[in-house]
């Protein structure tokens, strides 16, 4: 036999199953990797042949032959060292050293020079593509079985090395070859079970007064809406961001095998098998462009992907650069964020609350009593004049958080907040009044309503939309900001059991509105 073809993909949200046919002739010796081989893949050549050499085999390098390797679809990059396996494989099947049946079988791993399996990225949506596609069996790296057993329906093996795989693959080969690997077998990997982890966050009982924007993240957390928070510094807008979270449902399970797919492909999973919890990404002001979008020659997700189906905290708003502030405008109307390339054009998913935090003026004090400002207003205008009229229309809910008196600050105070547990519940109980409503349609809460879906399901009362209208004149609202107040009125009318919005749901949600006589703007 002088040609084989084993299976492997491309590590992707969406992984294209990858064709590795292996072709030997007779010649001067030469190997050739075909179909589009990033430097990565290119760089196998010397890997598998090592690791080849290195199980007791002979190695490519020292054989007359013409070897010749395509990866297909050739119009699809090759990037990675996850088809080092499938091309060892490839290689010794080609060349009958080995033999068995390669159709229902997937291979990912990288290779080490002594022919061990290396950990690769974005082993769960290739194990759940592999499964789409009727794949039987998967085999990768030990390190990833966990994750790919995930996965029901689909055999894992994860076997240590090339020389335990062989054995499993072709065992009357492998025993001629070595009669130590007689008997050798790869147990299938048994259903990975998790737990939901408990995550050390803040509890919103923990955070002194603030009665107000404790009120409006419980809002913002029932109906998916985004959130801005000013106020001096010290007032508390970070710790509040981060007890944000602990309010918010676990994911169900699509969203999580959506989001750990996303971190896996990012190399950013650890030794969690699957994420159970909204994420929460929280990345510095000085964060570049493509790290924070996404991007890079051969695009890669960014934080606003990683924050998918969570919270992308912005703390000092502002002071992000102004071209990251103003790519928030597709994300926050399309839930997705769109990189184009000269080659080719790359769509990542990016549903996620906003939480911004900002100071009212560079140096934070403007407007407070305690403190005088020593900012200009030429400075003053230059800082608030970063967050444009889209973004500002863009954000549902816009909330003060003033400086807590430092009577409310004491340790023998008790407090009788509530905790996160309690608003949980209460945010729960909306969500499902949400799910049960959106079930026929493609989205999951009140935010992500179409002005065609706004007019089916606000349920407005008379007096509310009478409310609704004389606000809108009065405070000049655009079309957007009008249907966002709706929609977080209907979050709050959702929050009481309300069928339909009434007047003062209304007149709550419109207070959440930036006017001109705020001093932020």
């Amino acid at each position: 036999m002088s040609f084989a073809k084993v299976y492997s993909a491309q590590p992707a949200l969406n992984p294209p199953i990858i064709e590795v046919e292996v072709d030997l002739s007779q010649g001067l010796h030469s190997f050739s990797l075909i179909g589009l081989p990033a430097k990565t893949v290119e760089e196998s050549k010397d890997r598998i042949s090592s690791a080849i050499k290195n199980i007791g085999f002979t190695s490519p390098k020292q054989k007359n032959q013409k070897i010749v390797v395509s990866l297909a679809p050739a119009n699809v990059k090759k990037e990675g060292a996850a088809y080092d396996l499938a091309i060892a494989l490839g290689y010794l099947l080609a060349s009958d050293l080995v033999r068995f049946n390669a159709e229902g079988r997937l291979f990912i791993g990288e290779l080490s020079l002594d022919g061990f399996l290396k950990k690769t990225v974005g082993v769960l949506p290739i194990v759940r593509t592999a499964k789409q596609r009727g794949f039987k069996e998967v085999f990768v790296p030990p390190e990833n079985a966990k994750e790919a057993a995930l996965v029901q329906g689909i055999d894992i093996y994860a076997p240590k090395n090339l020389r335990e795989l062989i054995a499993h693959l072709s065992p009357k080969e492998s025993a001629e070859h070595d009669p130590s690997l007689l008997g050798v077998k790869i147990e299938k990997q048994t259903k990975t079970v998790v737990t939901n982890r408990i995550l050390e966050l803040p509890d919103l009982s923990e955070i002194c007064g603030q009665t107000q924007t404790k009120r409006a993240l419980e809002i913002a957390a029932a109906g998916g809406h985004h959130v801005a928070m000013y106020g001096p510094p010290g007032s508390g807008k970070t710790m509040l961001a981060r007890a944000f979270t602990s309010i918010l449902p676990p994911l169900s399970l699509d969203d999580s095998y959506e989001v750990t797919s996303i971190h896996s492909i990012a190399n950013n999973l650890g030794n969690e098998p699957l994420i159970t919890h909204p994420p929460i990404r929280s990345p510095h002001h000085s964060a570049s462009y493509a790290s924070f979008v996404g991007g890079g020659m051969d695009p890669k997700p960014g934080e606003i992907t990683l924050a998918h189906n969570g919270v992308l905290f912005m703390d000092e708003f502002p002071e992000f650069e102004r071209r990251i502030i103003e790519s928030l405008r597709q994300p926050i109307e399309e839930r997705k964020i769109q990189i184009s390339r000269s080659k080719e054009t790359v769509v990542f998913p990016a549903n996620f609350v906003l939480i911004a935090a900002m100071n009212p003026c560079p140096c934070g004090y403007l407007s407070t009593e305690n403190r005088r400002c020593v900012c200009t207003p030429q400075d003053i205008m230059r800082y608030q004049k970063k967050i444009s009229g889209p973004i500002t229309d863009r954000i549902d809910i816009w909330t003060e958080v003033s400086a807590v008196p430092a009577k409310d600050l004491s340790l023998d105070k008790k407090n009788k907040n509530q905790t996160s547990k309690d608003v949980y519940e209460k945010v729960k109980d909306a969500r499902n009044i949400q799910t049960n409503r959106f079930k026929k349609l493609k989205i999951k809460n009140n935010s992500q309503m179409s002005p065609e879906q706004l007019k089916k399901h606000s349920g407005l009362s008379k007096k509310a939309q009478n409310t609704l209208n004389s606000a809108a004149e009065k405070l000049e609202f655009s079309a957007r900001s009008y249907h966002r107040v709706i929609k977080v009125a209907r979050t709050i009318a959702d929050l009481e059991h309300s069928e339909d919005i009434l007047e003062h749901h209304i007149l709550e949600a419109t207070q959440y509105r930036p006017d001109r006589s705020m001093s932020i703007f």
